[in-house]
């Protein structure tokens, strides 16, 4: 546990300056492109959609995700090629056989704190059929790097913010190791219910010759955690995020009467949000973002703020102000951040998952399961606060 803390708080202390530099750099290119297309006469509505819309949407994905991965992956790599991940397998062995699992399950777990498509491409190296589908359909609740900016933001500015500032950030880093905790909780169960009903079987013993210690071998860490496993994901989460970015800038300048599309259809979900503690363009920029988590607040704040393109607040008191006209509360930050670890996966994860399994059964369930757990999840805290009077 401290040795994943440790490597999260690197990660995430280590991401946060190349991000706003690589936000910086890929924005200032938008602009460029944006006075190109003024200066050729190209229609408005094609500079919106693909500037704006595609290219922006790119540029939110490629800033969130690459410095955390660049980070996590390499430092991940050294753990495991040093000797400490077998043996973080081996000690957790006993839970994951009381929830009908595999040991090896641990270290996809691990892999996916990074990104669930490689915890997903991970559990390859269980042998078992069984127990790699339940390590593959249970992957999705342990948050990946882009679901982090959601946490983090959450935590800070509202649950955090209600105790005095000099413990404002210790209280903050411990809801995200509540947080965190509750998806792994999540695992162990949906892992013994799958294994008690839609995959039941004997769980195979876990049979792990222990490596010793040793010196990692820092090129081939390198290669293998920045060609094969930055690289890729990278790339997929790009190709698949370009039309979720033209989708948003369609909503968002499409208009029905005198409303936009984005407007309309998160008031019509707006019912089912009322229901889990959120609101209707919350649950409508989880869908909008389901190619990539890291569009989930840009679109939140272009349909409170009404703006035609996804944008960013660069003060927090005016985000949080922003939030609360909105009907933002503490209970809504806490069913925002239990939202977003257990819902669906990506895009991208969706797509592994069907590639891995070869199956549309076990990829459709796939997205079920974490969604009726997260709906189930964030029903009762909506509710119980409700009747205690927290709200």
């Amino acid at each position: 546990m401290l040795f994943l803390i440790g490597l999260f708080w690197i990660t995430i202390v280590g991401a946060n300056i190349p991000s706003q530099l690589l936000a910086n750099g890929l924005f200032l290119v938008e602009e460029y492109l944006a006075f190109i297309f003024k200066s050729l006469g190209a229609p408005s509505w094609l500079e919106g959609f693909l500037i704006h819309g595609v290219y922006r949407g790119m540029a939110w994905v490629v800033s969130v995700m690459f410095p955390p991965m660049a980070i996590f992956f390499p430092l991940f790599t050294i753990l495991e090629d040093v000797g400490f991940l077998p043996r973080v397998a081996f000690n957790l062995d006993r839970l994951f056989q009381w929830s009908g699992a595999h040991g090896k399950q641990a270290i996809t777990m691990c892999m996916g704190f990074g990104c669930n498509v490689a915890g997903i491409i991970s559990c390859r190296s269980i042998s078992s059929p069984r127990e790699r589908l339940i390590a593959i359909l249970t992957n999705n609740f342990v948050p990946c790097n882009g679901r982090w900016p959601t946490l983090i933001l959450m935590a800070t500015m509202f649950v955090a913010g209600i105790f005095p500032s000099e413990m404002s950030s210790l209280f903050a880093a411990m809801i995200l190791a509540f947080i965190t905790l509750a998806g792994i909780f999540a695992t162990f169960l949906v892992s013994a219910l799958l294994s008690k009903t839609l995959l039941k079987g004997e769980s195979s013993f876990f049979t792990l010759e222990m490596p010793s210690y040793r010196r990692p071998q820092f090129l081939p860490v390198l290669y293998r955690s920045f060609i094969e496993r930055t690289i890729k994901v990278l790339y997929r989460a790009v190709v698949v995020a370009a039309p979720a970015g033209g989708i948003i800038w369609i909503l968002g300048n499409m208009y029905i009467g005198d409303r936009t599309l984005m407007t309309i259809l998160a008031g019509g979900l707006s019912p089912v949000g009322s229901l889990i503690g959120l609101d209707g363009m919350i649950l409508l920029a989880f869908i909008i973002a389901l190619p990539a988590n890291e569009i989930v607040i840009p679109t939140i704040i272009m349909g409170y703020t009404g703006a035609s393109v996804m944008t960013e607040i660069a003060s927090l008191t005016e985000l949080k102000a922003l939030f609360v006209a909105n009907g933002f509360t503490i209970v809504t930050a806490v069913c925002l951040m239990l939202f977003s670890v257990l819902h669906f996966p990506c895009g991208t994860a969706t797509y592994t998952i069907w590639k891995e399994t070869r199956s549309l059964k076990w990829t459709i369930l796939s997205n079920l399961i974490p969604l009726t757990v997260a709906f189930i999840s964030c029903f009762t805290v909506a509710q119980s606060t409700t009747l205690l009077g927290f709200v």
